[in-house]
């Protein structure tokens, strides 16, 4: 049975031109469930445009909101599961949790940013632009500068911290996840910037390769991860400090940061 002629395999399922359009749509392929569920046949069925008799337009829609979760939107790849968008829910709470939590000495610093710049590694070169391939070589560097400036802004934060407030060393954490951002997306996506970026009209034809469109691109990402990591790596610590002057939290805590 072929697709339904309403039905357009390649198109988004809503309006990307409005910003809910472009809301809904990261939320579908951004959903932590499907992350833990197994690749359907479906995928290779809606992929091949020929679906089983009796399919209702819903579960094409299904089919194709698990195909664009877990396949590379320009390369058509299957992408690995953890640097899959539909994984950053579940994996980013849990090492942003452990980065909160293990920040009072130099080793479990160490470790979760380490921790942290790998997993962001992974992600970013997971969901790379395939028009712009970047080397073995290019990828090794971009890690380590990235690593090497999370785990500098944070060991080096720490240690200064020492005698300042207890809140403020608990926004250590962020501010070496917002310099490592400022270094890591920069240098996995070099070539973007080097040569630019593919530059279309409404039409979706090839007007050139542009530069500047690259570095804007590239400069919003930024400012969105640290945007997205804002509320949870500030609030969160404020509301722990707080906690900690209740007895409840004491008992558990053998080492508060307020005794």
């Amino acid at each position: 049975m072929a697709l339904s002629p309403t039905f357009d395999i390649d198109a988004p399922r809503w309006d990307q031109t409005t910003f809910m359009g472009r809301l809904k749509h990261f939320f579908n392929i951004t959903d932590w469930r499907t992350a833990l569920l197994p690749d359907s046949r479906d995928l290779g069925e809606i992929q091949a445009r020929s679906v089983p008799p009796g399919t209702t337009e819903e579960q094409l829609h299904y089919a194709k909101k698990l195909y664009d979760s877990a396949f590379h939107p320009d390369s058509g790849d299957r992408m690995n599961i953890i640097g899959r968008m539909s994984f950053q829910v579940p994996g980013g709470m849990a090492i942003t949790g452990c980065m909160l939590q293990f920040y009072r000495t130099v080793p479990a610093v160490v470790f979760w940013q380490w921790v942290n710049q790998s997993f962001n590694a992974l992600v970013n070169y997971t969901n790379r632009n395939a028009a712009s391939p970047i080397t073995p070589k290019q990828i090794g560097v971009a890690y380590a500068t990235a690593t090497s400036t999370a785990l500098a802004t944070a060991v080096g934060l720490n240690l200064y911290t020492k005698r300042a407030p207890p809140l403020v060393a608990r926004w250590v954490p962020f501010a070496a996840v917002a310099a490592a951002n400022c270094v890591n997306i920069p240098m996995m996506r070099q070539q973007e910037i080097l040569n630019g970026i593919a530059v279309t009209d409404e039409n979706g034809n090839k007007l050139g390769h542009s530069q500047k469109a690259a570095v804007k691109g590239i400069t919003q990402v930024v400012i969105s991860r640290i945007t997205m990591a804002a509320p949870g790596m500030i609030i969160l610590p404020i509301i722990m400090q707080r906690l900690e002057k209740y007895k409840f939290m004491q008992v558990r805590s053998p080492h508060p940061l307020n005794s």
